[in-house]
């Protein structure tokens, strides 16, 4: 145990240095509890962070999290007088923003901005949930005077300035306005809905890559890469790759065109009722390790999600890095298809021999035993049975008088201790023994 805890510390203080711990520093955290005002996360910190439940709520106030998602979050206090981490959420977006706003300047790309209203001398854009100019002389090509026609209007402008330490954004609506005068019925025709093209990777963002396809750009989105789960673009594609993709839409009033690359490919999900059957065994490889549970390849461009409560009978929060490593073979059964979120829910745990279910069958009511005590808690003592299951006996059936809470104390961790079986679920996972019961037990011997 002692060695144990030593390489839990060992490694948890190696996990320590890979993490920038400055305050204002954006980690990656994994979600732990969703309750009614806040949010739990663990950033593999010392301890938990607590972020308000509002900032993660999309514009139309939805959650748009669940509890095993990993976010980013800025660490404001690292161990604050009271032992917690403070985090926010809507910091580290900001500067996730202003990060992919300063790749899209640099990279000259239009993109889209809500026309808010007037102020002195222009309009207020809301910009990917920040506040960005565009001067009067910037909205039009010709200079207007009637410019009321924009306003609340979601439009496509250039950035032609950002400065960070002053929070200033200013855009141009007419820098695009003037690149899409060039033909766009030649563009469009080109551009047909279903058409295979080719084109060059400009640039990779979180949410997609941008494809040169010559005189225009296109957006491929990171939905539309492949039909496998990826976390950024940059795992399948590299800028300056020459790719084959598909013209999903053509938007001819703004110009832009959307681009496919996993639609060359058929979609395995046809394939799920003819490959995969609930409650059958397949054999699967890891694919990918996260905290909440294990991503398997079971082919075709196929992947289900062993939760860690379904990798370990005895341990529920089992860290997933401890029963499997990436590209092992394992076995592992189907236990839920969900068509409309397209899952698989995988489970590992019951491809292997039930300890609860074994015990139930080398064991009945009434048996007497003999088990080490694995702790003491305040309501009783749980013991180790076999199989790595652990026991019961509930403060209320270690004596019959009304000294129990002394009683415990008499126990030792480490201590064997003989108890007779009250019950047993396998189903519920629970063992109930009393010690007791003993007396009544020998009574009922004696008497025979």
């Amino acid at each position: 145990m002692i060695e144990t805890q030593s390489e839990f510390e060992i490694l948890f203080h190696e996990s320590m240095d890979k993490i920038d711990m400055t305050p204002g520093s954006i980690v990656t955290a994994t979600v732990m509890e969703i309750r009614n005002d806040y949010v739990v996360i663990n950033a593999g910190l010392k301890s938990e962070g607590i972020i308000p439940k509002n900032q993660f709520l999309d514009l139309s106030g939805k959650l748009e999290i669940e509890v095993g998602d990993q976010v980013e979050v800025t660490l404001d206090i690292i161990e604050d007088g009271y032992g917690e981490t403070i985090m926010s959420r809507e910091k580290a977006k900001r500067t996730k923003v202003w990060s992919e706003l300063e790749a899209i300047q640099n990279s000259e790309q239009v993109i889209e901005g809500k026309v808010c209203g007037k102020v002195k001398g222009g309009f207020t854009v809301e910009l990917m949930n920040i506040k960005a100019f565009l001067p009067g002389s910037l909205v039009d090509v010709r200079p207007t005077k009637e410019t009321d026609y924009i306003e609340g209007k979601v439009l496509e402008f250039k950035i032609i300035k950002m400065d960070k330490i002053r929070n200033n954004i200013v855009l141009s609506r007419k820098a695009v306005l003037m690149d899409q005068a060039s033909s766009p019925e030649e563009v469009a025709e080109k551009y047909t809905e279903g058409k295979k093209v080719t084109g060059f990777i400009k640039n990779l963002t979180d949410y997609g890559a941008f494809i040169d396809l010559g005189g225009i750009d296109g957006l491929l989105h990171i939905t539309d890469i492949s039909w496998k789960r990826i976390n950024h673009p940059s795992e399948l594609l590299r800028v300056g790759d020459e790719i084959e993709v598909v013209v999903l839409k053509f938007d001819t009033e703004k110009n832009r065109v959307s681009l496919g690359m996993k639609q060359l490919l058929d979609d395995p999900w046809d394939k799920i009722p003819e490959k995969l059957e609930i409650n059958s065994n397949y054999t699967g490889t890891v694919a990918n390790i996260a905290d909440y549970g294990v991503f398997i390849d079971l082919g075709d461009n196929v992947e289900g999600l062993v939760r860690t409560s379904e990798l370990n009978w005895t341990n529920k929060n089992i860290n997933p890095n401890k029963v499997v490593n990436l590209g092992d073979e394992i076995n592992v059964k189907v236990i839920e298809i969900d068509d409309e979120k397209r899952r698989v829910s995988l489970s590992y745990k019951q491809c292997l021999e039930n300890p609860w279910t074994k015990f139930e069958e080398n064991n009945s009511k009434g048996d007497i035993i003999t088990s080490p005590i694995k702790s003491i808690t305040d309501f009783g003592i749980f013991v180790g049975l076999e199989g790595g299951i652990d026991g019961l006996i509930h403060i209320t059936d270690i004596t019959s008088d009304d000294k129990q809470e002394e009683a415990i104390r008499s126990y030792k961790k480490g201590d064997d201790v003989k108890s007779i079986i009250l019950s047993i679920d396998s189903e519920r996972e629970r063992v109930s023994l009393g010690i007791k019961q003993l007396n009544n037990e020998q009574t009922s011997d004696d008497s025979k």
